[in-house]
């Protein structure tokens, strides 16, 4: 007797293919939408997860990047915002050999990270070690003595 198929066989991989679909088209609609929580769908290969750690003079910032070189990085800060892009590139050559099986896909993330105060754009640094991008930026210092304005 042969066997039946099971219709419940394919769910599992439907359902991440939806997930990735529906993923792609709110963040199209909307692009402050962040799914965590939610239906349980994740957009991480889109937005990595980050840390953020205040240490009185400055904020150190983690975020996983798994995957992405150095180059493939693009970090930016202005007045009490970071924002790190990321793109990598799908890998198709193997130098002669039969892909059996190519899951492994071309990604972009965007993610900007609100800091509580002020930083000195000139005093951020930067390192990237086993696919952890960490970013320390010194705290804009306040004015040590008063200024005094003339009225015209």
């Amino acid at each position: 007797m042969s066997r039946r198929p099971n219709p419940l066989d394919d769910l599992g991989s439907f359902l991440e293919r939806l997930g990735r679909e529906f993923d792609a088209a709110t963040s199209s609609w909307n692009p402050e939408f962040t799914p965590r929580g939610g239906l349980g769908w994740s957009l991480q290969d889109r937005e990595p997860n980050v840390d953020v750690a205040d240490y009185g003079h400055a904020f150190v910032v983690s975020a996983d990047v798994p995957g992405y070189d150095a180059d493939d990085l693009e970090i930016q800060v202005s007045g009490e915002s970071l924002q790190i892009r990321g793109t990598r590139d799908q890998t198709r050559d193997r130098d002669g050999a039969s892909i059996i099986r190519h899951e492994r896909q071309a990604s972009t993330f965007n993610r900007r990270v609100a800091l509580p105060d002020p930083i000195e754009t000139d005093a951020v640094d930067a390192t990237l070690n086993n696919g952890v991008l960490t970013v320390t930026l010194a705290k804009r210092q306040p004015a040590d003595e008063p200024r005094r304005i003339d009225i015209d």
